[in-house]
């Protein structure tokens, strides 16, 4: 598969969630837009295309199935029938559809801009279109929001989206070029929705040593049976390894999907100490589908499965190390990284220096809970 004409697809069609078989949908649901009013007709086209869909391609056969008889109940009983608002409908199918697979990644989409029709199938994308994407991932710093050197030498990344692991690759270089001495590092995937699971071995990829480890496989189904995308760390990476270092993890309610794998990764292979939040509960990848003119679907096509634990997070999220609420998440990662530096050192100046540090950053979280 063109990597790029997936991500391409990611980017401009988010909205929808029409993209990248691997990548997850937004959490937080498409932007805002002007409803329309849905007859019979288009609402029979949009199920019998959905529920053909399912069938064809849903990871699980038996819960499609399963949710093809239930919709077909709802239909017998005329639920859908009084619904007129195109949100409202693809809200309803998305409801009833997890209320029997319990998939957090399944889900009916509403677009009030025509969704082209894809004559041919999958298409590579244009000159035009590969220069937009790029723009796009630029634009966006290929998910890095901010990275920085925090105070007792701790290094911390808030990253919003694993995406374009080939365009992206120099930056992710520089970010670890950058913290390369730094004694800890927090990856801040409170507000990660997601993304490619290349990108997330890439990252991977500089917490480990050159030596390839398995960390995730991807099972796909299609007309032939189920294939097997294993993700293995690369051997060779451009910029500076981070090995023999702590590494933390923040999570919340709204970490999800590859932002979850990524997580799920490093606990299990005990690389990283998870501090935050439960996560989503979203582990089932696939891919965008049109429905109609103005009715998509994200269909899951795939399972994720950890060579650990043999199973994935799907419907329970990943559980951190360290429980605190998400707000609290960076100040506790940041106090766990800063006194287990003060007990590792013999430099008693430094040790002065970290507790301050330490004594700081408690009367600070004091009085900001003192005003809640």
């Amino acid at each position: 598969m063109n990597r790029l004409k997936v991500l391409f697809a990611f980017a401009l069609c988010a909205s929808l969630m029409l993209t990248d078989p691997h990548a997850a949908p937004a959490r937080q649901g498409p932007p805002e837009q002007p409803d329309m009013t849905v007859d019979a007709a288009a609402r029979k086209e949009v199920v019998e295309n959905l529920l053909k869909r399912l069938n064809e391609a849903y990871i699980f056969p038996e819960t499609a199935a399963k949710m093809e008889r239930a919709v077909r109940e709802r239909l017998d009983r005329g639920e859908y029938d009084k619904l007129t608002s195109a949100k409202q409908f693809a809200e309803k199918l998305t409801a009833d559809l997890q209320e029997v697979s319990r998939d957090k990644h399944l889900r009916v989409r509403y677009s009030h801009q025509p969704i082209p029709e894809r004559a041919g199938g999958p298409r590579q994308p244009s000159a035009e279109e590969r220069e937009q994407f790029r723009r796009e991932m630029s634009r966006i710093n290929y998910g890095f929001q901010k990275v920085e050197r925090l105070p007792g030498n701790i290094g911390y990344v808030d990253f919003r989206g694993f995406y374009d692991p080939e365009g992206g690759a120099e930056t992710v270089a520089s970010v670890f070029n950058f913290l390369a001495n730094t004694d800890a590092i927090i990856f801040d995937l409170r507000k990660n929705g997601g993304g490619d699971p290349a990108m997330v071995a890439l990252i991977c990829s500089y917490l480990f040593g050159a030596e390839p480890v398995h960390l995730n496989s991807l099972h796909w189904r299609d007309g032939k049976g189920e294939r097997v995308e294993e993700f293995w760390t690369h051997r060779e990476v451009k910029g500076k390894r981070y090995t023999g270092k702590d590494v933390y993890v923040l999570t919340s309610g709204r970490t999800f999907s590859g932002a979850e794998e990524f997580s799920y990764n490093l606990k299990n292979l005990k690389r990283a100490t998870l501090v935050g939040e439960t996560t989503g509960g979203g582990a089932n990848p696939g891919g965008g589908n049109r429905l109609s003119k103005h009715f998509g679907a994200f269909i899951p096509t795939g399972r994720a499965v950890s060579p650990v634990t043999k199973t994935n997070w799907e419907g329970t999220g990943v559980e951190p190390d360290v429980k605190v609420p998400a707000d609290q998440a960076l100040t506790t990662a940041q106090l766990i990284a800063l006194r287990k530096a003060a007990e590792r050192t013999t430099d008693e100046e430094l040790k002065r220096a970290l507790q301050r540090e330490i004594e700081t950053l408690q009367k600070e979280t004091s009085q900001a809970q003192s005003k809640r």
